[in-house]
């Protein structure tokens, strides 16, 4: 939605003309824009000499934000910028219709999801040994939400294809890379455990129920 063109006198101590007009365009573009948008994009449709000068601009206008107390703020997410709200104003913004639902996943969905996270690109069978069942379904659910991607295929016997997480991975648990996962002990993958699959380990008879968890972001987008 497009505002109506207003003449606003800046105060005395605003920046200058140019530079407000640059972190104008900025803003104008991250409030309108769908994903994240890498400072390289950015400094190309803001016309603004560099992504260096774009990260510059965003710092300045994240220090504004917080200096009024703003509710939002520019965070880096998924390879980009984009709007978030501040995760002590979610519960206000979800009263909106239109605000995102949580995001809901199955205790072997993020189970599936954490070893393709940590252990990518990875097999199916290696999920599966680290696992201890099949996990072929809750694959094919995770790509399909968008959240798990094929990045290849090994080269063992068959070529089977590689899984990885996501751009959508980032985004729906706040992240900018995946060096930003946190540190844990994960078991040595065993493919040989899974080649047969009549020996197969059998179901973990400890596993909780596959109950569902509700997993809400640290930031919500900026309506």
């Amino acid at each position: 939605m497009w505002l109506r063109q207003t003449s606003v006198s800046l105060p005395i101590d605003s920046p200058t003309q140019d530079n407000a007009a640059c972190q104008a365009r900025v803003e104008g573009i991250l409030f309108l824009a769908k994903e994240p948008l890498p400072s390289r994009k950015i400094a190309l449709l803001a016309d603004i000499k560099d992504g260096r000068e774009v990260r510059r601009i965003i710092g300045s206008l994240n220090k504004q934000y917080d200096s009024r107390g703003q509710s939002f703020r520019i965070e880096q997410i998924a390879g980009g910028y984009r709007y978030m709200t501040k995760q002590a104003y979610s519960s206000w913004i979800r009263r909106l219709e239109a605000s995102p639902a949580l995001v809901r996943f199955t205790r072997p969905a993020i189970e599936t999801l954490s070893v393709i996270a940590y252990q990518q690109p990875v097999m199916r069978a290696e999920v599966e040994a680290v696992r201890g069942v099949g996990c072929g379904e809750v694959i094919r659910q995770l790509m399909d939400r968008g959240f798990v991607r094929i990045s290849g295929r090994s080269e063992d016997l068959g070529r089977p294809f590689l899984y990885s997480t996501s751009k959508g991975f980032l985004e729906i648990f706040g992240l900018n890379t995946l060096e930003e996962l946190p540190e844990i002990d994960f078991p040595t993958l065993a493919t040989s455990q899974v080649d047969d699959p009549a020996e197969q380990k059998p179901e973990n008879p400890l596993r909780q129920p596959d109950e569902e968890i509700v997993l809400e972001a640290e930031n919500d987008q900026a309506a």
